[in-house]
């Protein structure tokens, strides 16, 4: 069999990687326009606030080893046209120019995503940044050095990590968001909260409901929005990512937002087509449905699963709940499923309990404070979400609860599933068993 895998991020890595694992003979071949493979974007904020000392350290592979694997990897080549009827492509050779044809068996695009640049006039001014790739990590991190003022567009996972690492590095750092909080693809109002305040508390100006129309001036940029203007050095922009897939438009299914559509074997509409990553969409336990949402625990995992299915039908993809954590100022913020807001949205006759507590008895030497709160259908009981916030690492409880989202279990399930107690975790009823214990005595009282 001989393959082709378009790109080469988490995904495409995660992909060939299987692939010569199960099947070592076959013929692989990586076409990759960039000059490295598997960057970790999310590290960028490590790096800055100079917790990673190496940016280096943020790939997660290198073309070389891949090549030991059995694969042809060919950096810095373009693919510029697919033809999936003939099974078909034009690359070409960004360094010498040529341009020739090859052919495939079976494709895995893997071709990423791009970050989402708004139409604002004056968006093209050179001290505006994006952040996303290696070369863009490396630009964020040396004009840091010069720059005191940092204005932040999006308060998405990537701007509000960016704000916590330009805080801590001695910066004046304003962060400007449109929606009514940060986060909030992840978490609740209530819950975002918690981290406006420690991020204000740590000097980060924030302006919500603020969205940006304009940048202008020379020495320092001018940021216009539709309520007011503010002035920084320097301004990065993190206002979401768009799946990479005009190289297939017309030829397979795809979302309205031009993600890929995938089956439950990441199969797209053509039979001898996979996609993985931040290219296609994902199914969205919690809903039901396909979902568009870029993270590298997706990625591997859609990638790897690709590897596997081009040889039939090996295993079906499971899925995903979104779980994702980090980790602002010493607290940890989690979270898995959906919101309140987002289930509401969904037609869910959804509610949500808030548990605020200490996570282990008081009468150890110390303990710190946690709140969770948990969404779940009233109707039939499942739960659909959590979010969790804490000086104490509540990040794996957001993986538990995500396996009971997967295994559609409900809140009589959560409030006594077996966990253990030793007072230097927890009290007798783990944090998780009381929060579900809670949403059942509130269904309980409803019903009299």
């Amino acid at each position: 069999m001989k393959v082709i895998v378009v790109g080469c991020t988490h995904a495409g890595t995660a992909a060939v990687d299987q692939i010569l694992q199960d099947h070592p003979g076959t013929e692989v071949t990586v076409y990759e326009r960039d000059d490295n493979i598997s960057f970790l974007s999310c590290g960028i904020a490590l790096y800055l606030g100079h917790r990673v000392k190496r940016l280096e350290d943020m790939f997660y592979a290198d073309p070389a080893d891949l090549e030991k694997l059995g694969a042809k990897v060919r950096m810095k080549h373009d693919v510029l046209k697919i033809d999936a009827k003939n099974k078909k492509l034009m690359v070409e050779n960004i360094k010498t120019g040529d341009v020739f044809e090859d052919t495939y068996d079976k494709l895995i695009m893997t071709t990423g995503s791009y970050v989402q640049v708004p139409p604002i006039m004056g968006i093209d001014n050179s001290k505006i940044l994006m952040c996303k790739s290696y070369a863009q990590a490396r630009e964020i991190y040396e004009t840091a050095k010069n720059h005191k003022h940092i204005a932040i567009v999006g308060g998405g996972y990537i701007g509000v990590e960016l704000a916590e690492s330009y805080a801590n590095t001695d910066h004046e750092v304003t962060l400007i968001q449109s929606n009514d909080q940060v986060l909030n693809h992840y978490v609740d109002k209530s819950m975002s909260t918690n981290i406006t305040d420690l991020l204000e508390k740590n000097g980060v100006n924030i302006f919500l409901n603020e969205r940006v129309s304009g940048f202008s001036g020379d020495d320092q940029v001018v940021i216009e929005t539709d309520k007011s203007n503010h002035k920084a050095d320097l301004v990065i922009v993190c206002t979401g990512f768009v799946a990479n897939t005009e190289l297939l438009r017309g030829q397979v299914e795809m979302d309205r937002r031009g993600a890929i559509v995938i089956n439950e074997y990441v199969q797209t509409s053509d039979p001898d087509i996979y996609a993985a990553g931040d290219a296609c969409t994902v199914n969205f336990n919690p809903t039901g449905k396909s979902a568009y949402m870029p993270l590298a625990t997706n990625a591997i995992r859609q990638g790897a699963l690709a590897g596997m299915n081009i040889f039939g039908n090996v295993q079906k993809y499971m899925g995903t709940q979104a779980t994702s954590g980090m980790e602002l100022f010493g607290y940890t913020l989690a979270s898995t499923g959906l919101t309140l807001k987002n289930a509401l949205e969904w037609g869910f006759n959804a509610e949500a309990v808030v548990y605020h507590d200490y996570y282990r008895p008081a009468y150890m030497p110390t303990t710190e404070m946690l709140t969770i709160r948990l969404v779940y259908d009233k109707d039939n009981r499942k739960i659909l979400g959590a979010q969790f916030f804490s000086k104490h690492e509540v990040a794996q409880s957001a993986n538990t609860i995500s396996v009971m989202i997967q295994n559609n279990n409900t809140i009589d399930d959560l409030a006594f599933v077996d966990m253990l107690f030793q007072p230097n975790y927890d009290n007798p009823f783990n944090y998780l068993n009381l929060v579900g214990q809670m949403a059942v005595a509130k269904e309980r009282e409803a019903k009299k």
